[in-house]
């Protein structure tokens, strides 16, 4: 009797994952093929392959740490899967989840950058960049997700595939339709660890900078300087990154660097006030009282979160002109 319903068992659990295997399919090729713009069309190479990214064998549960020890080590970071799976490995939730994945790359040193969901800019990256990309699949339905980190180290145009290091599997060869089709189910989400001062090439200014913003935070000014220049070189009409620039020049002692910068992000956004008072503060502690005077009174006239303070070095800085 126990053997039957052992038998039985068995039975559904290969059924289940026949039908998981029957329902992949049909997903798969219900999906379209990924179609990319003209432009791209034309000036990605036909193929692709960062043949020197390390593999490490996924185990269960474990395709996150996995993942990062691969880009990681890629990187010149010298980390072992078995010292990632206690940062980002989350035993209630059987993996690991996006904001542990990036958190742990801002420990190891290096900025993690999500990078533009679409599959045209997953292949320009890979193209432009010398650099594997992490992706996160659903490898099931939407309703009962099985939820899947990958690395793709590259694909191939002529034959319609990409390249990853997937689960047990090196250099899996895996078609763009069927990949989408259990990307998409992610929105798409990707990221690459870029070491600070280096950029990806699908990312604007904003996810940049975000990305920058919190790696500072983990890092600190000095380790993030570099990021802060590189994206104030990519990006030159946005004001945020020069003053961002800025804050971190003041930090590694670089006033003058500081005001320049500061002088450019006001330069593009003359109602930045909070620009404008760092610039003021900065002067100040120059000695430059007539500059310092003009761009802490502009940023006392916009009626933001910053004016108070601005009013407030505004009246320090002519109490101490009067008592001088």
């Amino acid at each position: 009797m126990r053997n039957r319903a052992s038998h039985t068992q068995q039975n559904a659990r290969l059924a289940g994952v026949l039908l998981f295997l029957v329902l992949s399919t049909l997903l798969g090729g219900c999906a379209s093929a990924p179609r990319l713009s003209d432009d791209t069309a034309q000036t990605l190479p036909t193929r692709v392959l960062h043949d020197d990214v390390p593999f490490h064998g996924q185990r269960d549960y474990q395709c996150g740490p996995a993942s990062l020890a691969m880009v990681l080590e890629h990187q010149g970071v010298e980390v072992s899967v078995d010292e990632l799976i206690p940062q980002v490995f989350l035993p209630g939730r059987e993996g690991s989840v996006q904001p542990e994945m990036l958190a742990a790359v801002r420990r190891q040193g290096r900025i993690p950058f999500v990078i533009d969901n679409r599959f045209e800019s997953l292949l320009t990256e890979l193209a432009e960049g010398d650099h594997p990309v992490v992706v996160l699949q659903n490898l099931s339905l939407p309703a009962w997700p099985l939820w899947h980190y990958a690395v793709v180290i590259g694909y191939d145009r002529q034959t319609g595939e990409l390249i990853l290091h997937s689960g047990e599997e090196p250099r899996r060869r895996e078609s763009f339709r069927r990949f989408d089709a259990t990307w998409s189910r992610s929105e798409r989400w990707a990221f690459v660890a870029l070491p600070p001062g280096e950029l990806p090439s699908a990312i604007d200014a904003e996810a940049a900078i975000e990305a920058t913003a919190d790696f500072e935070r983990v890092q600190g000014a000095e380790t993030a300087l570099p990021g802060w220049e590189s994206i104030a070189e990519r990006f030159p009409e946005a004001p945020m990154a020069h003053f961002a620039l800025g804050n971190a020049r003041y930090a590694n002692d670089d006033a003058e660097g500081a005001i320049a910068a500061f002088r450019r992000a006001v330069a593009r956004q003359d109602d930045l006030a909070v620009g404008w008072l760092n610039l003021g503060l900065a002067l100040r502690e120059r000695g430059d009282v007539a500059a310092a005077r003009q761009a802490l009174k502009r940023a006392s006239e916009d009626d933001g979160p910053w004016q108070e303070r601005a009013r407030e070095a505004l009246s320090s800085l002519e109490t101490g002109v009067a008592s001088d």
